[in-house]
């Protein structure tokens, strides 16, 4: 005998449909999908104009709310002045910095996934290793100078081999 059973539907408050991820997270699912066919894109194309990926970072800057898109440009110009030798790349739709077309570091906006603050994370491409344990995560409320000789100091040690 078969038997025969049916998933529960998982419900919330205002009984939507929860499939496992957050409106959010599928768009930024569909923005990285986006961002690998642009880069396939650009390099079928060899000789022909070149979109910058540097343009597209900061035109994904300017599109922020204005509290995390000061932020977000003290965070680039820090990054493209500590670490010239990372390349601006768009990550995911957010800001991120990548040596030889791996991300090394990126800026999430705090609008992005609805969270209280921004956040400038680290890959584990970052060479920060610090022991068994460090932060690979900080969120950023307000660019004080102190914040900005952090992110500065960070970013150095991050591309340090």
């Amino acid at each position: 005998m078969k038997s025969t059973r049916t998933a529960a539907k998982t419900t919330t408050a205002t009984d939507e449909k929860y499939d496992g991820f957050t409106d959010e997270e599928r768009s930024a699912m569909k923005e990285r999908a986006q961002e690998l066919k642009s880069a396939a894109r650009r390099g079928s194309r060899a000789g022909a104009a070149k979109a910058d990926p540097e343009s597209e970072v900061l035109a994904k800057i300017a599109e922020m709310p204005e509290a995390d898109r000061v932020l977000a440009e003290r965070v680039h110009a820090i990054v493209t002045a500590g670490a010239p030798e990372l390349a601006p790349k768009l990550w995911y739709g957010m800001p991120a910095y990548a040596r030889n077309g791996k991300v090394v570091c990126f800026f999430q906006s705090a609008q992005k996934f609805k969270s209280r603050y921004a956040t400038l994370g680290f890959s584990d491409q970052a060479h920060l290793d610090d022991g068994a344990m460090w932060p690979t995560a900080f969120a950023l409320t307000e660019m004080t100078p102190a914040a900005e000789a952090r992110i500065g100091e960070l970013i150095k040690k991050a591309v340090n081999l």
